[in-house]
């Protein structure tokens, strides 16, 4: 084990923090298990004081997912803890509690107002109270790249003795670089005397573009675990990218002194696409080892190489990490349980009304194009996942256009039972069905980017729209919807981020209390 490189997640908890990105507990739930099937080591499920939601997302993931820690993030305050160890305890052994404190000079005179000695004696309780719940404590010094090194090394002793079994250093504003980190974690290797009874672990963010790079150089320093998200979401630019992290790794292993880790590399892709879906965001498509064009080769050169032989331009084979995998598609005439069994394979659990939902979806889509694929199936899915209490869902959508007639829409919403009906004029059909739907839900978005492509071959190919909405916060939200009808489509994107804006609010109503 002192080898293995850990791998903690914080999609569902850092990532989810990226503006616009907020997920229901369904759609945390189909990235948790996916993560489970990826084999990452820690899922850091969510922060369970911030919300009531946010509490359920961590209690239910702890519940369902058994192969993987569940960890939930606290502050060094009593409530925070002790709402963390309510969260995980249906995960018994395998429950983590995650608490930070800052420790800079920055954050300790103008955020908490704390002297050294305050912080240090916040940092200690905090972790034998976390300790007094479960086994598994983690600390974060948080701002640690920019704290005095001598004092960061005496809050690592101290939660050390404390019961810290991990000892995070982040790079919380991604403001060091490589060979520096590499420094400040080979000095606490060397100065802090109880260091071998902790892990040393990494959280590092992107916004000098530096996080993979800072977390590699940490784990040649002896940092053994790593944190960060599927396809680099979160606050600001985001945070250490897993997957580069992970195939780094895989790819050049004698370059980190020999490591090794538990992930399943062909779980990437999909674990990516997932994350899309789920998060609604999309994925550059110059991304390294997720982006569409990772494996793409344009030049003649280039192409002529890869067919004489592979390795000559690719150091990674795309099918071992899980590109180019398909199988046959299904048709109209697919039943319930080929539906279901396709579905389960490509990660998705359903519950029976979920299921029905798309089924129902899958045989409209049927009627109207020859061949249904895994990705028109996935395309489909996350309209099932919107529809519970609080959230709207699209019944009935039917369009006029033409060069001599008035773009007109008429939308049927559904929620909690109670269907609405608008009909509006627009500048085209798209806008009159994103005016009819803002009828309806009394809201008021402007279109701030907008995409559309084909999620599979053919002329009658399912189109994926992706767009975002500002609702009036300067923040735009994201929104995927999919049919096979360009202006259906927009309507069910449009109408995900409409219920990504409203989970939105309800949480940002219930914030945790104040730094105590």
């Amino acid at each position: 084990m002192a080898d293995q490189v850990r791998f903690f997640d914080t999609t569902l908890r850092d990532g989810e923090q990226c503006p616009g990105a907020s997920m229901n507990l369904r759609q945390k739930l189909e990235v948790a298990r996916q993560l489970e099937k990826l084999r990452i080591d820690v899922i850091e499920a969510g922060f369970p004081c911030i919300s009531d939601g946010d509490f359920e997302a961590v209690h239910t993931i702890a519940a369902e997912i058994k192969g993987c820690v569940i960890a939930a993030l606290a502050r060094c305050v009593p409530s925070d803890i002790e709402s963390a160890a309510r969260a995980v305890a249906p995960a018994g052994g395998r429950g983590r509690i995650h608490t930070f404190l800052a420790t800079s000079p920055l954050h300790r005179e103008f955020k908490l107002r704390k002297s050294k000695e305050e912080i240090l004696r916040m940092a200690v309780e905090g972790v034998r109270l976390a300790k007094s719940f479960v086994d598994d404590v983690e600390f974060s010094a948080e701002d640690a790249t920019r704290t005095e090194q001598e004092f960061l090394a005496q809050v690592v002793e101290a939660v050390i003795e404390a019961g810290a079994t991990t000892v995070n250093i982040p790079d919380t504003v991604g403001y060091t670089t490589p060979g520096e980190y590499f420094g400040m974690i080979r000095r606490l290797k060397e100065r802090v005397p109880n260091i071998e009874r902790a892990v040393i672990s990494v959280h590092c963010h992107n916004d000098l573009g530096l996080a993979v790079a800072n977390s590699l150089a940490a784990v040649n320093a002896g940092a053994r675990q790593v944190e960060g998200t599927i396809n680099g979401i979160g606050e600001r630019a985001g945070n250490a990218a897993l997957e580069e992290v992970i195939m780094a790794i895989s790819t050049r292993p004698g370059s980190f002194g020999a490591v090794t880790h538990n992930i399943d590399i062909r779980e990437i892709v999909k674990t990516s696409r997932v994350v899309a879906r789920m998060s609604g965001l999309s994925v550059q498509r110059s991304k390294a080892i997720v982006g569409e064009n990772a494996f793409a080769h344009g030049s003649g050169i280039h192409q002529h190489g890869i067919l004489a032989k592979r390795e000559t331009y690719e150091i990674i084979d795309p099918a071992s990490i899980g590109w180019g995998e398909t199988e046959l598609p299904l048709t109209k005439h697919s039943g319930r349980a080929a539906v279901k069994q396709r579905l389960e394979k490509l990660g998705h659990v359903l519950t029976e009304t979920e299921l029905q939902h798309v089924f129902e979806r899958f045989k409209r889509i049927g009627d109207s194009k020859k061949f249904v694929y895994d990705d028109d199936l996935s395309s489909l899915v996350n309209d099932s996942l919107d529809m519970h209490d609080g959230l709207w869902s699209m019944d009935f959508i039917q369009f006029v256009a033409g060069t001599s007639a008035r773009p007109t829409a008429t939308v049927r919403l559904v929620k909690a039972g109670r269907s609405m009906e608008e009909s509006s004029t627009g500048n085209g059909p798209v806008d009159a069905a994103f005016k009819a739907i803002d009828r309806i839900t009394r809201t008021k978005g402007t279109l701030a980017e907008y995409q559309v492509r084909a999620t599979s071959q053919g002329r009658d190919a399912l189109g994926e729209v992706t767009l975002k909405i500002d609702f009036g916060t300067g923040r735009p939200i994201p929104g995927k919807g999919a049919a096979t009808d360009v202006v259906e489509a927009s309507a069910r994107a449009y109408l995900n981020a409409v219920n990504r804006s409203l989970s939105a609010s309800v949480q940002a109503e219930r914030p945790c209390r104040p730094d105590a």
